[in-house]
């Protein structure tokens, strides 16, 4: 095992109204983009995507589909197997890596009487927090990638075939093969806590780069299963950039690309006929009648875009997914109201990209996922720091559930939606003023059950400090 650490320290462009970004001075981009004042101010902002389009319409832009989320549900199901033999956590589900999704109503009392709204339809929470083996949201995406490329290598190499039973990976015989071969990613934490456990567990050597951003039990818990992680005091754009350089010189190595890829998209969109399986359970209506509001914490993308993209799939018109960001990161926001995605980042408008949310602090959205979803997202909002500290508090003593930061994000979503004239007007506009007394929201809930205690009560100490502040 080894440890490195690299310096790198980013600046961030002093602000003035002329200041040019993308071809528009900061004056401009406030005048064609009146939500950026709030935006550059660091306020707390809600944003409806004006070129949101019928399901049937928008999918027809999109070269990827059912079929492809299908293919990643099959491969899943040929290595629960071994998931099962080596994760003793996920032996009841089978070797299935599943989160529960529960009704919050306390927590919705919460919400409301913070935000002075009233939240129309009951409140769950998607609690993939608690995903077995690196309990967050990344252990759907990070989880299916390492997987799947591990089983590109073997059958190439003749060691398997998609009748076999997959727990025969789980012997010396693989991981000796595989440790032939290297995994690299860049993280702000979790991503990298998905691969890097999954890789290791397999074999391969492992390379997780990490921005400042990323706590440091997340760190210390990657090199106890002996991965090398790579620390750098920057942000997220650096980790990825340089983990890519690394697997370039290496035609043994395989880079994780957080920012484009596919494959983990993919096993992001899994969730959804899962999720469909657990509403049925709870009684939970999804139809014409019944519309479903979604909430996803978002950092690059690939994690909230993956499930709003398996979502749309699954429920069509009838679900509305809205991202969430904490106001110093809020780049997938400024990227699709812009239309320009990845062309530009929050530090060109001034905005420093540091936040306590470490799983949300990225400063450049993924082009592909904005590209992908740029007719299928509902919206974005931003969500201060405090807020989620004081979310998180709430979390604890209203429903004895413990989230890290950035998992409540997604929490306020409702009652913004509903207490904000953007929000209203959506509603409007799609006819849904009248069922919303029978709609679902849900808040997906991406990381936590892994944060360690001594960490979890500095989180809601501090949301306690702060609503007494209040």
């Amino acid at each position: 095992m080894m440890i490195m650490k690299k310096n790198y320290k980013s600046e961030v462009i002093g602000m003035d109204e002329k200041t040019v970004v993308a071809g528009m001075s900061i004056s401009e981009w406030k005048e064609k983009y009146p939500l950026m004042h709030k935006v550059i101010n660091l306020e707390e902002a809600f944003w409806t995507n004006g070129k949101y389009e019928s399901f049937e319409d928008a999918i027809k832009k999109v070269e990827i589909g059912m079929d492809d989320v299908k293919d990643a549900e099959e491969r899943l199901k040929r290595f629960a197997p071994y998931i099962a033999k080596v994760f003793p956590a996920t032996r009841e589900s089978g070797g299935i890596i599943e989160s529960p999704t529960v009704r919050i109503p306390k927590m919705k009392t919460e919400v409301e009487t913070f935000y002075n709204t009233q939240i129309k339809g009951e409140l769950l929470l998607k609690c993939d927090s608690h995903l077995a083996i690196s309990g967050s949201i990344k252990a759907r995406g990070g989880i299916y990638e390492v997987l799947k490329h591990a089983e590109e290598l073997a059958m190439e190499a003749g060691l398997l075939s998609v009748e076999d039973d997959y727990s025969k990976l789980d012997s010396d015989d693989f991981r000796n093969f595989f440790s032939g071969y290297s995994i690299a990613v860049g993280s702000t934490g979790n991503l990298g806590l998905s691969i890097g456990i999954m890789s290791a567990q397999l074999g391969f050597k492992v390379y997780v780069h990490m921005s400042a951003d990323a706590k440091q039990w997340k760190k210390d818990l990657l090199r106890s299963k002996g991965v090398t992680v790579v620390e750098y005091e920057s942000d997220y754009s650096i980790a990825v950039e340089e983990g890519r350089k690394q697997s370039e010189g290496d035609p043994k190595m395989y880079f994780v690309d957080d920012e484009n890829s596919k494959n983990l998209f993919m096993g992001y969109a899994v969730a959804a006929s899962r999720l469909k399986g657990q509403l049925d359970d709870l009684g939970v209506k999804v139809d014409s009648e019944h519309p479903l509001f979604v909430y996803l914490p978002c950092g690059v993308g690939g994690g909230p875009g993956g499930v709003a993209f398996g979502l749309k799939l699954m429920f069509k018109d009838n679900v509305h997914c809205f991202f969430a960001e904490p106001t110093h990161s809020p780049c997938m926001l400024i990227g699709l109201m812009s239309g320009l995605h990845d062309k530009v980042c929050v530090q060109d408008f001034g905005i420093d990209n540091k936040t306590a949310a470490d799983g949300l602090a990225v400063g450049r959205a993924s082009g592909f996922v904005g590209k992908v979803l740029e007719n299928l997202i509902s919206g974005s909002y931003s969500v201060k720091d405090e807020t989620m500290y004081m979310m998180l508090s709430k979390m604890i003593d209203s429903e004895s559930i413990r989230l890290e930061p950035s998992a409540l994000a997604g929490v306020p979503g409702a009652a913004m939606l509903l207490g904000d004239a953007l929000g209203q007007e959506y509603i409007r506009a799609r006819g849904l003023e009248n069922l919303m007394d029978n709609s679902s929201h849900i808040a997906w809930a991406t990381g936590g059950s892994m944060v360690p205690a001594d960490i979890m009560d500095e989180y809601y100490s501090t949301g306690k400090r702060l609503l007494e502040e209040l």
